[in-house]
């Protein structure tokens, strides 16, 4: 397995930015697609945004198309979430993950950071 580090989070004012990172180590990050997923209280984890190792394939959440972009350094074994125009709605418990095959369930994903808070005030 891969052991993921995610940071970044924070409190926002809604219509701010944040950007989320994800450093990785231990697996072969070049090869592994990596996803951002968030959880609200009382809600279930729910898929953000997917990046394929080759950083061609990419996939979002509707929720979150056209404010929120997601990149990957190779070289730096890191992935990031950058979240712009952020509504109360983006608040959630961020977590970054690995998979070996491209997708968007949580049941595809077996590596799993500690998760990041993310808080947007209205």
């Amino acid at each position: 397995q891969v052991q993921l580090v995610e940071s970044g989070g924070g409190l926002v004012q809604a219509g701010g930015s944040l950007r989320l990172s994800c450093a990785a180590s231990g697996r072969t990050f070049s090869s592994l697609t990596m996803g951002w997923f968030r959880q609200a209280p009382g809600k279930e984890r729910e898929f953000v945004a997917t990046i394929g190792w080759s950083r061609i394939r990419l996939s979002y959440a509707d929720s979150v198309k056209g404010r929120f972009t997601i990149s990957r350094d190779n070289a730096k074994n890191t992935v990031y979430l950058q979240m712009n125009s952020l509504k109360p709605e983006d608040t959630a418990v961020y977590y970054c993950a690995a998979a070996r095959i491209f997708g968007t369930t949580v049941a595809g994903y077996d590596s799993w950071g500690q998760g990041t808070q993310v808080t947007v005030s209205s």
